[in-house]
């Protein structure tokens, strides 16, 4: 059983997290959590409000405020200038320095969400121009939870897919059309959900 989807994406990342999010069915209700690099000084509400209408989801879609509880069907958006970390049953957030030159940083995320939650995490990487979440999602893997890579490929930028590859022997390395079905095959069935090998 699943409790957590984190989702990282940095250049590009606005399509393809919502290309993730547009194709969920609307009876997946896993939480899930997003850190996309932005500007410091972008606007806290723009990200959750691009990708509410850009999805059309009736899924509320929410910038994180510290001790934010967690529940299902909800998306959380890591404000900008901030890191993400997960509790369980809720998120907290931090000023302390940037990470792999960005903050919010997708390792914290990850890292965070694989010790709060274990098994029950399921880490994705998306686009992006630098190595952050590699780490993060290698800790989520190591901690029984699914590591989830968009193919190089398709990316925007390849240089994120790529280091997550390189640092943990993933789950499934799909097209970012392909990564919702993927989700919805192990929500219904966790014990056997496809692997997909890492190309």
């Amino acid at each position: 059983m699943y409790n957590l989807v984190c989702i990282g994406a940095s250049w590009g990342g606005l399509e393809a997290v919502g290309q993730v999010l547009s194709a969920l069915p609307a009876e997946f209700d896993l939480p899930i959590a997003v850190a996309q690099h932005r500007h410091p000084d972008s606007q806290a509400e723009t990200l959750a409000g691009l990708l509410q209408t850009q999805t059309q989801t009736d899924r509320p879609v929410l910038d994180v405020e510290d001790k934010m509880p967690i529940e299902s069907r909800h998306v959380y958006i890591a404000p900008p200038n901030y890191h993400l970390l997960v509790e369980r049953g809720s998120f907290a957030l931090s000023v302390d320095e940037h990470i792999q030159f960005a903050r919010p940083s997708i390792d914290v995320l990850f890292v965070t969400a694989a010790d709060a939650y274990g098994t029950g995490v399921i880490g994705i990487i998306l686009t992006g121009a630098n190595a952050d979440g590699a780490l993060g999602l290698s800790r989520i893997k190591n901690a029984g939870g699914v590591a989830v890579i968009q193919d190089p490929l398709g990316a925007t930028r390849r240089t994120m897919p790529d280091a997550a590859i390189a640092a943990t022997v993933a789950d499934a390395v799909l097209p970012v059309e392909e990564i919702a079905n993927f989700l919805y095959g192990l929500w219904v069935s966790p014990a056997t959900g496809a692997v997909t090998e890492a190309r």
